[in-house]
């Protein structure tokens, strides 16, 4: 019961534009509607981070996944399918998201969370949402709810109330794919 409301109000916000601040299979992340610009805007602003660094995007399937990036390449289904840790994509060619979403060289980072808050919310939202740590631009990324700044805390829509007792400091693996060449960006 308690987790539905989390997951009604959190969609509440995302449909009107706003940033919510939540719990993901990695770190706790920024979120908001990855077809708003200026739902996105909203985030950079709130990190203070400039447009030209890029955001990650999760969807909650892989046929959410297709409705985005027309060209899929089979290496990346293969890590989808058969990835034990959380792994955020690189794809190119992107359509239907914000462009600030994209990068300046049109590619985008995208992940399926395996967190079933995080997978039910788009789901049921029915739309990619970003995810962004929740940490101020040049600053370390949180381990814990505890840690997060105030101002993230503040500049926040609405914050999830579950998982805050959760420590992690683990980002996901980030990769981009050549052919069957997977290059590792962040480990």
């Amino acid at each position: 019961m308690f987790f539905d409301t989390e997951i009604k109000n959190a969609i509440a916000q995302l449909s009107n534009g706003g940033v919510i601040l939540y719990p993901t299979d990695t770190v706790w992340g920024l979120g908001c509607d990855a077809t708003n610009p200026d739902a996105v805007q909203k985030i950079y602003a709130l990190k203070n981070r400039e447009e030209s660094k890029s955001l990650v995007i999760l969807v909650s399937s892989l046929d959410m996944l297709k409705s985005y990036i027309r060209e899929i390449p089979e290496k990346a289904i293969e890590l989808i399918k058969n990835g034990q840790k959380p792994t955020t994509i690189i794809y190119q060619n992107p359509s239907g998201l914000a462009g600030n979403t994209v990068a300046i060289d049109n590619s985008i980072a995208i992940r399926i969370p395996k967190h079933i808050f995080c997978t039910k919310l788009i789901e049921e939202f029915g739309k990619p949402i970003v995810s962004t740590s929740a940490n101020l631009s040049s600053y370390g990324t949180p381990t814990s709810f505890s840690e997060i700044d105030a101002s993230i805390l503040e500049g926040a829509d609405y914050i999830v109330n579950l998982e805050r007792e959760k420590i992690t400091d683990k980002s996901s693996t980030i990769v981009r794919i050549h052919g069957d060449d997977v290059e590792v960006i962040r480990a």
